[in-house]
């Protein structure tokens, strides 16, 4: 990971003809050895996009679960359409063989619900 965030970084400064770090920290990793954690993690990078409609979801659930589902099923950026009720191009990279079949569903009230019971 070090290697190809160092040459990603040096294209991109090169091109935009800039200096310095691009990310925030050093890379980190843990292996998701557990069900429990994987779903975590899974929640966590599908749901994490709402801190930009709401900073604070994570401390007090999220306020307004209509808002962040609409913002979800319109947020380019991620897999999260991929994997809750919409087909896009991107999703062709993505095996969703290995993801467990509670998670290939469009009920995002039971994802909310998990999310927010968990947090």
């Amino acid at each position: 990971m070090r290697k190809v965030s160092t040459a990603y970084v040096m294209y991109f400064n090169k091109k935009y003809s800039k200096t310095g770090s691009l990310f925030e920290g050093k890379f980190k990793s843990r292996h998701i050895g557990e069900e429990n954690y994987f779903n975590y993690i899974f929640s966590y990078v599908h749901l994490n996009p709402i801190k930009l409609i709401q900073h604070d979801w994570k401390e007090n659930g999220i306020l307004d679960r209509n808002k962040a589902s609409e913002f979800l099923n319109k947020y380019k950026y991620s897999s999260f359409q991929d994997y809750f009720g919409f087909e896009r191009r991107e999703g062709r990279v993505l095996d969703k063989n290995s993801i467990p079949e509670y998670f290939l569903c469009n009920n995002l009230k039971e994802l909310f619900k998990w999310i927010t019971s968990n947090t």
